[in-house]
């Protein structure tokens, strides 16, 4: 199958690429080249059609290599963009023309968001609920709290990275766990991604059970991603393609493996 044949179904709702000419931030790791059609080659292979390009940090808020990438997609894909305060009105109308639908704070990487957050959230809200975006967290788990006031506070959607950081460290009665029943409760969504960032090893096993509790909270609310091309881990750790998949299927089962990957990710992404 042609690496740009969109007719497989299935979405991968968390992936980055990378542009090895572009200038990064100071003080980051320099990425290697990723281009889209490599991961869009792999995708194929396993049933993947869609691709949600998740703006990496190392670029901040120059989303050009993204941009690109997802203009040579001709729509398959869609992308979540960081967006400082002061981006103008035509530069999101640019970044949604192309198929952005989301907004990233990352609070978890030493080049993620460096302002402050709460006020910084509060003045994109207005112009991101103009055009049904969402906002995009990557958190640790003891962040979730504090997002549950903001959900609310701004009515936006909100999509938790990396299983909400609800990893192996997080006891089964850890406040995270209720905020994170309280952010399902008003909307959120949740990525089931990012498996050895939760403190879990190949076959993720011990994350069977934490996937099975988001899943009582968020129901049809869950997306799938593989978090390729897993930057920051060491190459002994890092999984192949379908490996990202298998906690999701032994979790879930088949019929909900298959909700994941495509109902729910068009709900989210689709429009």
């Amino acid at each position: 199958m042609p690496a740009n044949d969109s007719s497989a179904a299935g979405w991968d709702c968390h992936v980055h690429v990378f542009d090895a000419a572009a200038p990064v931030r100071p003080g980051h790791y320099l990425p290697a080249h990723r281009p889209l059609g490599e991961i869009e080659a792999l995708a194929q292979h396993h049933g993947v059609g869609h691709l949600v390009l998740v703006q990496p940090s190392v670029y901040g808020s120059d989303n050009a290599v993204m941009l690109r990438a997802l203009e040579a997609a001709a729509g398959r894909h869609r992308g979540v963009a960081v967006v400082d305060t002061d981006i103008s009105d035509a530069e999101l109308d640019r970044l949604h023309a192309a198929g952005v639908r989301g907004a990233r704070f990352n609070l978890v990487s030493p080049a993620g968001h460096s302002g402050d957050v709460a006020a910084d959230l509060a003045a994109l809200a207005p112009r991101l609920r103009e055009r049904g975006w969402h906002v995009q967290w990557y958190v640790q788990a003891d962040a979730l709290p504090r997002l549950v006031a903001w959900q609310a506070e701004t009515g936006l959607r909100f999509v938790l990275d990396h299983l909400a950081g609800l990893g192996t460290a997080q006891a089964d009665d850890a406040p995270a766990w209720a905020a994170a029943r309280a952010l399902a409760a008003g909307g959120a969504w949740i990525k089931l991604s990012g498996w050895y960032r939760l403190g879990a090893t190949h076959p993720y096993a011990a994350l069977q059970p934490h996937v099975q509790r988001v899943a009582a909270m968020f129901g049809p609310r869950m997306v799938w991603g593989s978090d390729w091309p897993h930057t920051g881990i060491a190459p002994a750790q890092l999984p192949g393609y379908g490996a990202t998949q298998a906690p999701v299927l032994a979790a879930l089962g088949e019929a909900g493996f298959d909700a994941v990957l495509s109902d729910q990710a068009r709900a989210l992404y689709g429009g």
